[in-house]
Order: structure tokens, then C-alpha cells, then sequence
């Protein structure tokens, strides 16, 4: 072609003092930009709207006040320039440690078998192929007694391996048997490594008992003041933010409860004898990270960056303010259907840990929403860190993200958010009196039930579950897991409401050997209903029955004897508009008239509602509908219990 050269070899890279390879090309601003938007808003039927009105057609609110825009420049930059500052410096935004995290993050892994002899096994399994720390779950927090840690930490060396300890109100007696097991097996004093754990007011979230909570709060400062004096490297204090996550909590409802939380414990510790550096230096903080990878490393950076306002305010010493950080994988997002899909929800979830900084990261099992995990599971599960650090080598610099318009812009938009909420939990007198006057679980069920509205329309998808569901596929079945705590907070999964809708159709299959069948009547060439039948069946499924498309095609005549023929007793009419402005009322009162219980119709019915209703049409089902309440009614004219 003319113009372009036939071998790249002359030319030459732009040095110094030579202009850039853009530099040919027209400058362009965001005014041009947004007047593109528009242009393709109006030619796509999506409205007219110009300027920022273009921009903000394509914005997306997350909750909270926060909105993403679909563009960032430098102007949308946090100001001052530079107000991230450094790693291992305040507001340690872009990192707790100078170096990072670029020798890898501490790979910790969960264990709550009851049984100390699987667990041990577990726990060795893991130690030997990758993991670098233990959390385990002991007592009234569930798994084993707190008598048989020493069966469970059987051939562990305490010396190497960082000892994370949940055990709820036995906290005090699992530290001191974690002590004496230590003492028993002759670590010079200073080796230990890991954490007591505990954590008052989150057990108070978790089981909504506070009677114990003074007495909690004095044994958290005993052994915050003995870790202090005798054990460096052991830290007394976990500020669990997982209940308000798991409640369905957003991820400033989550950042501001567990300030909340530290603070309150800063005061407790501090009113206890140790000052506040060394008080800082006794607590770690434990966050969810989820699939959305951009608000988890926000939520982070944002965590550590108010953190350190806080040890600012309180007077403490230039360097005292860091965050410890362990980042674990969302429970809230896992799911009991399709649980192989969990492996790519967890991936990216610990790689947003990675990047948003945190020093310690746990990987669920892609099963631990259907009990223990297995042993496949857990080999999935530490692998993951593994891949992400010496294959992907995430690990090799500093805040990755640090720098991105968009990822500055949202870490200061959840700080600014995450702050709010905080101080409103102390102007209502602290998190104690927040849990107990019903301020956290009231602000929280609003917040789950907006996203509820959202997941029910599928505005939020679940893979595997209400999208692309597998109707004849075999539940994963594991040995139950110990039931975790309740009386507090509710726990809460995204897939909850879709999980009901299949604990119905399973029941069915139980008692009668089938599934329940829905009949998609398709009007109209494959091409024409192609893309409704899909949309049908695929929510046809997510409830866990089938849908019976054959014949491909019916009309007026032969539409009877084919929903006969199905075995169906519900209907779904799936064509074009123009299909259903010629066929869909003979069609629909020839279903009816075949004894079909429950007639639906996949779009919007237009101007002819009321005449296709008068036909025999029960419900109009698109995009943007509630689907959970569509397909309950559904199950609910097949009798499906």
C-alpha cells in the first residue's frame, strides 16, 4: 500500500527529544469523546442524551453513592496529586510494607474438621504443598475441642508455621493451650508466630449475644498484653469483618464496621495499659474479597488509608498506623450449583487480594458451601495463590493497580463512603451499641434486599445458576460441615432464592422420578424465536425443570397436540413481536384449551396485553423481570412443593 512501508526495520523508536508515536494524530477531549456516546446511544434506541448526560447513560451505581463512570482520565484523579503516597508509608494506600507483598503473600489456609484426625492430615497436606499458614477453627467458633489442638497441630513445627486461632468465647483457653503446646515442646520464647484471635464484637455480629462481652473484652486485653511482652511475633486481636460481609453487607458497610470495631478495641486496649502503638501492633484485620476485582482492591487500599487516619488521630507514632491485612475469599458469592464455577470466582477474588495488597490470603474451596472440602478441593484452593504468585507473578510489584484513574478514583470513593458510615456508628454511641440497638442489621437488610431486586432480575448474574444452569446436573455431596454460629447477623448467599427454587424441582424428581417440564411453544422460524427460546429455557432450568422444545415450531393447529404430547403442564410461548402479534392469541388459547395451567410469554406484550391476557397469557417475561417471582409461580401451577 501506499505509504506504508515494506519493512519496519527504519524506522526508528521515538527518544528522546523525539515526538511520540501519537503525535501525528489530532488532539481529542472528553466533549468529543461524549458526543461519540451519544451518536451510538441514539443509533442503538437506547435515547438521546448529550454531554455528560452521554456519560452518565453509561454510568453504573454501585451502592453506597458510588457511581463508575465508563471513562477516567487524569482529571478524575484523587487530588492532591500523590495523596497515595508510598508503600510502608502513610495512609499506606499502596501497601502496609515497603517491599509489598513481592515475596508472595502469607498462603493461609482454613481448617474446621471436628474430627483432629482428618484435620491433621489437612493441615499437613497443605503445609507440604504451598500453604505458609494455619487458621483453624476451633471449639464454640465449630471444629474440634479445644483439648485437641495438639492432635490436630500433630508434626507441625510452631517455630515455621504461623498458628491463626477462631475459637469464639473460647478464645482465652485455645490461646493457652496453643501457649502450653508451645512451652511442651520447647520454643524459645519469641518464636511462636500467628494469632489468638480474638474478637468480641464480632462474635456479638455472628451470635447476637453480649452478656459475655465485658468479660470478652478483658480477656481480649490479657492476652493482648501478654502477646505484647512475651510473644512479637504473635498478635492477640482479629477485627473480623466476614459477618457483615456474609449478612449481605456492602464493602463500605464492611470497611465501616470494622473501624468501628478497631476503634473500639484501640480504647479497650489502651484503657488496659498498652500504649497505643504497641495497641495497634496487637490487632490484624480480616475483610472478604469478592469476584468484582476492581471494589475488592479498592476496598483494601481504602481500609488501610482510613486505618491509618485513625492511628493519626489517636497519637500514634509515625509508622504504627500500618494495617495487617487477611483477605478472604467471599462465601457470600460461592455457590451450591454448578460448585466447579467457584474455582474462577475464587481466582479472581485472591487475585484482587493480591493487588489490593493484602499480606495474608485464604482460598475457599470451590465446595465449601456443601460442607468440608475435600481433599481435590483443597489442593484447588492453594494452588490458586501458588499460580497467581509464581506463574502469574503478581507478586513482583508493588500496588500494581496503583496509578490506574479508575482504581484511585474508586479507593477514594469508598474512603470517603466507608468514613461516613463509620462515624455514624460511633455518633450512635460505637459498634457495641450499633449491634445492639439494630443499626448494623437494619442498614445491612436494606442493603441485601436492594441486591436481591437485583440478582431476582438477573441484573446480577450468577453463572451456573441463574444463567446457563444445568437442570439434570448431579448435586456435589460432602460431609457436613459444623453449623456455624447464628443468633446475630443473618448469613446470606447470592444464590439463596435460585437454590430454593431447585430444593423444589429436586424434591419433585424425588417424589415422582422426574423433573418438572415446561412446553416452549416457538412461533415462527428457528432463526426468528431462536434467541427467546433460549431466554425461556435457560430460566426454565435455573428453577431446576426442563423445557421441552420439539416440535421446533407449532402454530394455531398443531400447538394442542404438541403440548399434549410433552407431558408439560406449563407453556411458554417464545417468538418474534411481529410472531406474536399474528400468532400468539390462537396459540395461546389453543395451550389453554389443551389443559395448560400456566401460560407464559418470553418479552413485552405491547399494546396487546389485555387481549393476550383474555387469551390465556398469565405472564409477560423479559429482560429486567423477577424472574425468581416468575418461575415460584411457575412451580407453584405445577403443584411443585
Amino acid at each position: 500500500m501506499p505509504g506504508i512501508p515494506r519493512s519496519t526495520d527504519s524506522v526508528r523508536h521515538p527518544g528522546a527529544g523525539e515526538p511520540p508515536p501519537a503525535a501525528g494524530f489530532p488532539a481529542a477531549d472528553r466533549a468529543e469523546w461524549q458526543a461519540l456516546v451519544a451518536d451510538v446511544l441514539r443509533r442503538t434506541g437506547r435515547g438521546e442524551a448529550e454531554g455528560a448526560a452521554a456519560e452518565e447513560a453509561l454510568s453504573t451505581r454501585l451502592g453506597d453513592g458510588i457511581v463508575v463512570r465508563p471513562l477516567y482520565t487524569a482529571d478524575d484523579a484523587p487530588r492532591p496529586a500523590g495523596a497515595a503516597g508510598f508503600p510502608g508509608f502513610a495512609p499506606y494506600v499502596r501497601g502496609a510494607r515497603p517491599a509489598g507483598t513481592v515475596d508472595g503473600w502469607d498462603v493461609r489456609q482454613r481448617h474446621a474438621d471436628p474430627d483432629p484426625a482428618p484435620a491433621n492430615a489437612a493441615v499437613l497436606a497443605d503445609l507440604e504443598n504451598g500453604a505458609t499458614s494455619l487458621w483453624l477453627v476451633l471449639g464454640d467458633a465449630g471444629g474440634p475441642p479445644v483439648s485437641r489442638l495438639p492432635a490436630v497441630l500433630d508434626g507441625v513445627l510452631l517455630d515455621l508455621v504461623a498458628v491463626v486461632l477462631d475459637a469464639g468465647a473460647d478464645t482465652g483457653a485455645a490461646a493457652r493451650e496453643l501457649l502450653r503446646l508451645a512451652g511442651e515442646r520447647g520454643l524459645p520464647p519469641g518464636t511462636l508466630r500467628g494469632s489468638f484471635g480474638a474478637d468480641p464484637l464480632g462474635r456479638v455480629a455472628r451470635t447476637g449475644r453480649a452478656d459475655d462481652l465485658a468479660a470478652d473484652l478483658r480477656t481480649m486485653v490479657g492476652l493482648a498484653a501478654r502477646a505484647h511482652r512475651d510473644h512479637p511475633g504473635v498478635r492477640a486481636v482479629t477485627v473480623d469483618a466476614l459477618p457483615y460481609h456474609e449478612a449481605g453487607g456492602s464493602d463500605v458497610q464492611e470497611v465501616g464496621c470494622s473501624l468501628a470495631t478497631g476503634v473500639a478495641y484501640l480504647r479497650e486496649l489502651v484503657a488496659g495499659g498498652l500504649p497505643v502503638d504497641a495497641a495497634l501492633g496487637q490487632v490484624e484485620f480480616r475483610y472478604a474479597a469478592g469476584a468484582d476485582q476492581f471494589l475488592t482492591i479498592a476496598k483494601l487500599r481504602a481500609a488501610r488509608r482510613l486505618w491509618a487516619r485513625v492511628a493519626e488521630v489517636s497519637g500514634a507514632a509515625p509508622g504504627a498506623g500500618a494495617q495487617r491485612q487477611h483477605a478472604v475469599t467471599s462465601r457470600v458469592m460461592m455457590t451450591r450449583r454448578d460448585p466447579w464455577v467457584n474455582i474462577l470466582r475464587t481466582t479472581v477474588a485472591a487475585l484482587a487480594a493480591g493487588l489490593g495488597g493484602a499480606e495474608a490470603v485464604t482460598v475457599l474451596p470451590f465446595d465449601d458451601a456443601l460442607g468440608l472440602p475435600d481433599a481435590f478441593a483443597r489442593r484447588i484452593a492453594r494452588n490458586t495463590s501458588s499460580i497467581l504468585m509464581a506463574e502469574s507473578h503478581l507478586a513482583r510489584v508493588i500496588d500494581p493497580a496503583g496509578g490506574s484513574w479508575y482504581v484511585e478514583a474508586l479507593t477514594d470513593a469508598v474512603a470517603r463512603a466507608a468514613w461516613a458510615w463509620f462515624q455514624e456508628l460511633e455518633r450512635a454511641g460505637g459498634q457495641a451499641e450499633a449491634l445492639r440497638s439494630g443499626l448494623v442489621a437494619g442498614r445491612i437488610a436494606a442493603t441485601w434486599a436492594e441486591r436481591s431486586r437485583r440478582l431476582a432480575t438477573r441484573r446480577e448474574p450468577i453463572t451456573g445458576v441463574s444463567e446457563f444452569a444445568q437442570a439434570a446436573e448431579r448435586p456435589v455431596v460432602r460431609r457436613a460441615a459444623p453449623p456455624p454460629a447464628g443468633g446475630g447477623l443473618p448469613l446470606v448467599r447470592r444464590d439463596d432464592a435460585f437454590e430454593a427454587l431447585r430444593a423444589r424441582s429436586d424434591a419433585y424428581e424425588a417424589a415422582t422420578g422426574g423433573r418438572p417440564a415446561v412446553f416452549l411453544a416457538a412461533l415462527g422460524p428457528p432463526a426468528a424465536h431462536a434467541a427467546r427460546a433460549a431466554f425461556a429455557g435457560g430460566l426454565v432450568q435455573a428453577a431446576g425443570a426442563v423445557p421441552v422444545h420439539d416440535p421446533v415450531t407449532v402454530d394455531a393447529a398443531s400447538a394442542a397436540a404438541a403440548f399434549t404430547a410433552s407431558g408439560a403442564r406449563v407453556a411458554w410461548l417464545c417468538g418474534t413481536d411481529a410472531a406474536y402479534d399474528e400468532e400468539a392469541v390462537p396459540v395461546a388459547a389453543a395451550l389453554r384449551a389443551a389443559g395448560a395451567r400456566r401460560v407464559l410469554l418470553a418479552g413485552r406484550p405491547g399494546e396487546r396485553a389485555g387481549e393476550l391476557r383474555d387469551a390465556g397469557v398469565d405472564a409477560f417475561v423479559s429482560a429486567g423481570s423477577d424472574v425468581v417471582a416468575d418461575l415460584a409461580a411457575l412451580l407453584d401451577s405445577l403443584e411443585v412443593a
